[in-house]
């Protein structure tokens, strides 16, 4: 997008009056959710939610520790529960974790009640990006490259499902968050 085709702050705040629901974000590890979820929002005049630090504040323990102690059925639920909270609370901008759209029911949820935007992102962009920190507990058993490319071809049917997807490019957030709204506009 060039400067030219940039949305005025006018148009975007056009667009954002006439969206009636939750944007939820999903995709994998790295695509920019929490970043570019934060810039969308503060672009869209609304809130933002990361549902990984929702369900960690109220479990009291991290995502890892959720999976490790009860396993991942168990996390799932009540990622879903939290999804369905944040949904219904109206919550402007939500960014997902990146198998919280894999799961059967949650998946129903947010493409019955929000706009689904899946950020995608190319392999090698993912793994300088998942580099940056030691956070991420599914990136520490092997070769991240091998890692993430295998979670994209298993996941990649799920996210297609999203009503709107946005490539993520390694430019600014401000880009990328543009872009969703452009194709938030399309999809409306």
């Amino acid at each position: 997008m060039t400067a030219d085709t940039a949305l005025t702050d006018a148009e975007i705040a056009g667009i954002a009056a006439r969206i009636d629901r939750p944007v939820v974000l999903v995709g994998l590890m790295g695509v920019g959710k929490s970043t570019v979820g934060r810039r969308l929002a503060s672009m869209l005049g609304c809130a933002f939610v990361d549902a990984d630090d929702e369900i960690e504040s109220a479990a009291q323990r991290s995502v890892a520790e959720i999976f490790s102690e009860f396993g991942e059925p168990y996390f799932r639920d009540g990622e879903r529960r939290v999804i369905a909270r944040l949904i219904a609370g109206n919550t402007g901008v939500i960014a997902t974790g990146g198998g919280a759209f894999v799961d059967d029911e949650t998946r129903a949820l947010i493409l019955d009640r929000a706009i689904a935007v899946w950020i995608d992102c190319d392999i090698d962009t993912l793994v300088e990006r998942t580099s940056r920190r030691n956070t991420r507990p599914l990136l520490k058993s092997g070769d991240p490259r091998t890692i993430l490319s295998d979670l994209l071809e298993a996941r990649e049917p799920f996210y297609a499902q999203a009503h709107v997807r946005v490539q993520s490019e390694d430019s600014p957030h401000a880009d990328t968050a543009r872009a969703i709204i452009e194709a938030i506009e399309r999809w409306m």
